[in-house]
């Protein structure tokens, strides 16, 4: 297994004055500016006496800064904290403290809402929009800040190069960055991931994945988040993938013109995404009665698929060789839809204690309602008595699966099995050929009166495919089944359906997806929400707050 600093640093010295990380029109950062600023921001550390297995909490918006300040954190061996952007400020500021970490980057907006009260373990605060100094606790930590130039001056009398280039290895076993997987201030659950967590996932990227340093990609997903952080980020970059990335979530539009001029080899979203496109693009086409007719004709209807293929991936940019998905499974009736058009498509299986892959296949091989077979660091295995026909707990152990959780022992002794497996909470099936399936949330699972397994996002797959649906959740209301659903407004007003045809979709939903539900897991009701339904930074529906 190769370090992934070893490979950023080749990177860098090979890629020297090469773009490596840049906003979508704003400012860009060649390998030679990343090296730079690492190096000064080493200074700094030095200097205020932060020193290797500190803690360093980093809460922003998705920026090339934001990539900076990891890398400087990262590779002089000290703790990052990735904090989501999406957490409050109030709530960034607990979880700094939770973590003790010394020293704060964020943007300057945060910073005006953050508590330094809250936060008396940190020393300085340093801003991601321009790396300037927003606090310091004492006068030698800002004179320390204004002293970089002369320090970076001092220790490089000759000139910065790339041979001055040099990031430690030989580390695989101490923790790197702490991610928290919620905002939440009650016993809250920081995964600890060490640097050989991340070599694994990137070995095995590199290896399925390929890329180098022609190819682009646009991030989209919060780096504060593991998938993100590692499948947009640290892996793209340890190949010399010039990044792109968007301040805040950017209009389809935008998004949509930033894929065409940057031309990404590879996108990476949630099955909620591609199925928006689905419904949005393709499905109007196929749905219009002349086009069934030709579907159906030998030959025309491939030639079709065909081409409704292609303007998918021109939209992208006409680059890209992996749509790769993750944080849920795809609808089934887009997957046959994406199979038919030759999307190159795949949709894997993790968690942020698995940094973050446990199952992934290539798309040439994907099999449809799985997600893939496990990545080759890791061993899973189900906890059933017939795990190919059973559903039982999907359980992981290796080289990439976190410590357990920072300060938290009742959280860690409910996280392994006695052997050292990790309880993913998963609920899933095996096939022979190693094809992982999830069935569900063991926490989701619904136990019928007749002693039947109900999983809701099984049931939810289904009403999500009916017309004028755009998600759902299924619920149990005293033993009877019940869709919540939130309407496709758009397709409701370009279809002008009057108010005597919107208020038949519920009982259409019923009858259309009791038809292919079994007797027990049909629905009894589906009630119309007014707002979608709240999400995880995963795209992941807030089960909880939907009873």
């Amino acid at each position: 297994m190769t370090h992934y600093l070893s490979r950023i640093e080749d990177v860098i010295k090979r890629n020297w004055d090469r773009p490596a990380l840049g906003n979508y029109k704003g400012e860009t950062f060649s390998h030679r500016d990343v090296a730079t600023n690492i190096v000064k921001f080493h200074l700094f550390f030095e200097a205020t006496g932060t020193v290797k297995g500190d803690r360093i909490a980093l809460y922003a918006r998705n920026s090339a800064r934001w990539a900076v300040s990891f890398l400087a954190v990262n590779t002089y061996e000290a703790v990052v904290v990735p904090l989501l952007s999406d957490f409050t400020p109030d709530s960034a500021a607990r979880l700094t403290d939770h973590s003790g970490a010394v020293i704060l980057f964020t943007d300057k907006d945060k910073w005006s809402q953050m508590s330094i009260e809250l936060m008396p373990k940190v020393k300085a605060v340093i801003s991601v929009s321009d790396f300037t100094l927003l606090y310091s606790r004492d006068d030698k930590i800002k004179t320390a800040f204004d002293g970089i130039p002369e320090a970076f001056s001092s220790k490089f009398p000759l000139g910065f190069n790339r041979e001055s280039v040099n990031f430690p290895t030989g580390n695989d076993k101490d923790v790197c960055v702490i991610n928290y997987t919620s905002g939440t201030t009650s016993a809250p659950k920081g995964v600890m991931l060490r640097y050989e967590c991340f070599s694994a996932m990137v070995d095995f990227s590199i290896k399925h994945v390929p890329c180098n340093e022609e190819d682009s990609i646009v991030s989209m997903l919060p780096m504060g988040h593991i998938y993100g952080l590692v499948i947009e980020f640290i892996f793209p970059i340890c190949c010399g993938v010039k990044i792109y990335y968007f301040g805040k979530t950017p209009s389809p539009t935008l998004l949509l013109q930033a894929m065409k001029s940057i031309r990404p080899f590879m996108v990476v979203t949630v099955p909620l995404v591609m199925e928006k496109i689905y419904k949005s693009s393709i499905k109007p086409v196929i749905s219009k009665w002349y086009m069934k007719a030709l579907l159906f004709i030998p030959g025309i209807g491939n030639v079709i698929y065909n081409k409704i293929g292609q303007k998918i991936r021109e939209a992208f940019g006409g680059r890209v060789k992996y749509f790769i998905m993750g944080g849920a499974a795809l609808n089934p009736e887009v997957e046959k839809v994406f199979k038919k058009i030759k999307l190159p498509y795949t949709v894997g299986y993790g968690m942020t204690e698995a940094a973050p892959l446990l199952a992934y296949e290539d798309w040439r091989r994907y099999v449809p309602g799985s997600c893939g077979k496990q990545v080759e660091c890791t061993e899973i295995r189900i906890d059933s008595e017939d795990p190919q026909h059973i559903a039982g707990e999907i359980q992981a152990r290796g080289t990439n699966i976190c410590s357990g959780y920072l300060d938290n022992p009742e959280a860690n002794a409910n996280a392994f099995t006695e052997d050292g497996f990790l309880r993913t909470g998963d609920l899933g099936i095996m096939d022979k050929e190693g094809n992982i399936f999830i069935k569900g949330r063991s926490k989701n699972m619904i136990l019928s009166a007749n002693g039947q397994n109900i999983y809701p996002e099984e049931l939810e797959a289904v009403i999500n495919s009916q017309d004028y649906v755009a998600e759902s959740v299924v619920v149990d209301r005293n033993g009877k089944l019940v869709g919540l659903v939130y309407l496709d407004e758009a397709n409701i007003r370009n279809d002008k359906l009057d108010a005597e045809a919107i208020s038949d979709i519920p009982e259409n939903i019923i009858n259309n997806s009791n038809r292919v539900l079994p007797a027990y897991s049909r629905l009894s009701k589906v009630e119309i929400v007014l707002e979608p339904f709240e999400k995880t930074p995963k795209m992941s529906i807030k089960r909880f707050l939907y009873k």
